[in-house]
């Protein structure tokens, strides 16, 4: 059971993903796979093999160690470093492991394009494939010798990419393994202008690091060659830290809030964060297409989201809602649809198509609608991010041009929210309050949105 902060991490985080704004990225904790009946770190048995095929004695290195360990034992002995980059591959393909269920889970999030993984293993591309039966994943992978790209900007990818970061298994040494490689790859990254696209797209979307169980000094390095600009500096991206060991190191959790207060840390079990994560993500899904299909939705909401061609009619109603509040806004609609009889109310029901043209659309209907209703209440005042925050800012633009004393903005309070609560846009508090508790409507709201919307259309054709 997750706690209540990684509850309301979780709400923020989904209105990203379904704007098509994260892109995850994937650490060794999240790769659980099973041996003899029990699961265990992918990384680990890996290290555990590689010692065996080293002729490394168990006795002689510490309780579970890293590769990185069993490799500076083997380099102590007068081992050569191009011998130990050849013995990994075929651990693998002799272990045939099945991708782990987290990675099933998130392969099955479809708004997920990008997926970068700091492992080099192709267990991530084989979920893909496996979920996903549109088409194959493409792997990519960086490496100080040969720098891959994306095929294009983010929003133009036309299959998933995992993109592997820090390189791919291969037999040469172009993947990292020590913390040697580690180095190198960090300083060819920050000291050249490569791979731009991938950049691009770590810089200007929020990041959700899964799994990720690095040192202090390499989780910060990371943070900051991903943003490509000073930690401290305002941006609108997040980036959240998920996994069981993050709240561990309390200098990092110092670090952060005083100088990345964009990031925002969970600690918790990787894999049960992404079993919730799906398991939401699913359910909004669903109830997006039970609505889609619901009878009354074809001809006043089409299935993609597309307004009819002649535009809002006069009297045109827009609500807008955080998630939280979806099913009182579907409330508040059928109501002023079935009770008072206005016969345009534009609610955006699919929260949401990423990218500017729906953007564009969204605004538009802004502009054109009659009257903004907003659903408030405290679920929506708690939320101080989310796109709801983008359509009440353009209403709060929208309503400059107004009079006061004409009524554009109709605020629907839901529960017992007061009027003075915080986070609520000024304009929106000199507006007149109507409280529908549980979004009820009743014979006074209806009489008045009669009134409203009639006065509209005798003004507009005057």
């Amino acid at each position: 059971m997750l706690d209540r902060s990684v509850e309301i991490f979780l709400d923020d985080l989904l209105e990203f993903v379904e704007d098509g704004k994260v892109v995850p990225i994937i650490g060794e904790e999240l790769l659980r796979v099973g041996q003899n009946g029990n699961e265990i770190l992918l990384y680990r048995y890996l290290a555990d093999k590689l010692a065996e095929r080293l002729e490394i004695p168990a006795a002689s290195l510490p309780p579970e160690p890293s590769l990185n360990v069993v490799v500076c034992h083997y380099l102590q002995a007068g081992g050569v470093p191009e011998e130990v980059y050849p013995k990994i591959r075929p651990i693998l393909n002799q272990a045939r492991f099945a991708p782990p269920e987290a990675l099933l889970q998130l392969a099955g999030i479809d708004r997920f394009k990008l997926f970068v993984t700091l492992t080099f293993d192709s267990l991530l591309a084989a979920a893909i494939d496996q979920v996903r039966k549109a088409g194959r994943a493409l792997e990519l992978a960086y490496s100080p010798k040969n720098a891959q790209d994306l095929p294009g900007p983010l929003e133009e990818l036309r299959q998933p990419v995992v993109y592997h970061l820090f390189g791919k298994l291969s037999s040469q040494p172009d993947f990292v393994i020590t913390e040697e490689d580690m180095l190198e790859f960090l300083h060819h990254m920050q000291s050249r202008s490569v791979a731009e696209h991938l950049f691009d797209a770590l810089r200007n979307n929020h990041l959700l690091f899964i799994g990720c169980a690095f040192p202090d000094w390499l989780s910060r390095f990371l943070l900051r060659i991903a943003k490509s600009r000073q930690l401290s500096l305002r941006r609108t991206e997040m980036e959240y830290l998920v996994g069981s060991l993050t709240n561990r190191d309390s200098d990092l959790v110092v670090f952060l809030r005083l100088f990345s207060r964009q990031t925002k840390i969970a600690s918790c079990s990787p894999a049960e964060f992404v079993r919730e994560l799906s398991a939401r993500y699913e359910s909004r899904t669903a109830s997006s297409a039970a609505f889609r299909s619901a009878p009354n939705s074809a001809a006043m909401h089409p299935v993609d989201g597309r307004e009819s061609a002649a535009g809002m009619k006069p009297g045109a109603i827009f609500i807008s809602y955080t998630h939280e509040d979806k099913a009182a806004a579907l409330r508040l609609r059928d109501f002023l649809e079935n009770e008072a009889g206005i016969d345009d109310v534009w609610i955006d029901h699919r929260r949401l198509e990423a990218g500017d043209d729906w953007d564009l659309r969204i605004r538009r209907n802004i502009k054109n609608c009659s009257y903004f209703m907003p659903v408030i209440s405290a679920a929506s005042t708690r939320r101080l991010e989310g796109y709801f925050r983008r359509e009440w800012a353009w209403a709060a633009e929208r309503a400059m041009d107004f009079a006061d004393s004409v009524p554009f903005i109709i605020p629907v309070v839901i529960d017992d929210t007061p009027e003075d609560a915080d986070h609520v846009p000024e304009r929106f508090r000199r507006s007149q309050w109507t409280r529908l508790p549980g979004s009820t409507g009743n014979e006074e709201f209806r009489q008045r949105m009669v009134v409203l919307v009639r006065d509209y259309r005798r003004r507009t054709h005057e």
